[in-house]
């Protein structure tokens, strides 16, 4: 049975957010490649990958209605760092040479925009496709939203950060990560400012 928002009961299993795995992610956008076939690719080699999945309505040839899984972002994977940045890249060079670019720190950088641990697990849990009332944005769209950095306090995002943020009369907690964002419902008296270091 699918949690709603306002349930109490957390929306994920406590073990979901490891404090103990410390290892970044990398963000890696594609060129001509579904990232299905390159998840795949990574997972032969042992490699972590992730790429969010949400439900999609659809009619099909036939005209009747279809339900499936498909990608939010058709070009964006997500790969976890468990090797030196260099052995990574040559390793997907090997198959995949000019159809891949691995998310820089800056633009002209060759340093590897690495994403946090905690944060990139935080981004999983959100883009659950069981979990209701969320939205998905692009990273311009996600840097035009204004909010103060919170941590959930209390009620099912028990334990997110993010920054609260309104859309269309309603809060949400968003989650950025290079290449695109998610923004969940969440009520506002549920989230404590966070001080910023």
């Amino acid at each position: 049975m699918m949690n709603h928002i306002h349930d109490e009961k957390p929306i994920y299993d406590e073990s979901a957010l490891n404090d103990s795995d410390t290892t970044p992610w990398f963000g890696v956008q594609l060129y001509g490649l579904r990232p299905k076939e390159m998840a795949d690719y990574l997972t032969g080699k042992d490699i972590e990958s992730f790429f969010p999945m949400h439900d999609v309505d659809f009619i099909d040839r036939e005209g009747k209605h279809r339900h499936e899984l498909r990608p939010v972002v058709s070009n964006l994977i997500f790969i976890k760092k468990t090797m030196e940045d260099k052995l990574l890249q040559g390793m997907m060079e090997e198959r995949y040479k000019g159809h891949f670019y691995i998310i820089r720190k800056t633009r002209g950088s060759s340093v590897f925009y690495q994403i946090p641990a905690r944060q990139m697990q935080e981004f999983m849990i959100m883009c659950n496709p069981e979990l209701l009332m969320k939205k998905y944005l692009s990273e311009n769209e996600a840097k035009l939203k204004k909010g103060d950095r919170v941590m959930v306090t209390h009620g099912p995002l028990k334990g997110l950060s993010g920054r609260l943020v309104r859309s269309s009369g309603k809060y949400y907690l968003l989650k950025e990560i290079p290449g695109m964002a998610v923004m969940m419902k969440v009520t506002r008296w549920c989230c404590q400012k966070m001080d910023l270091p």
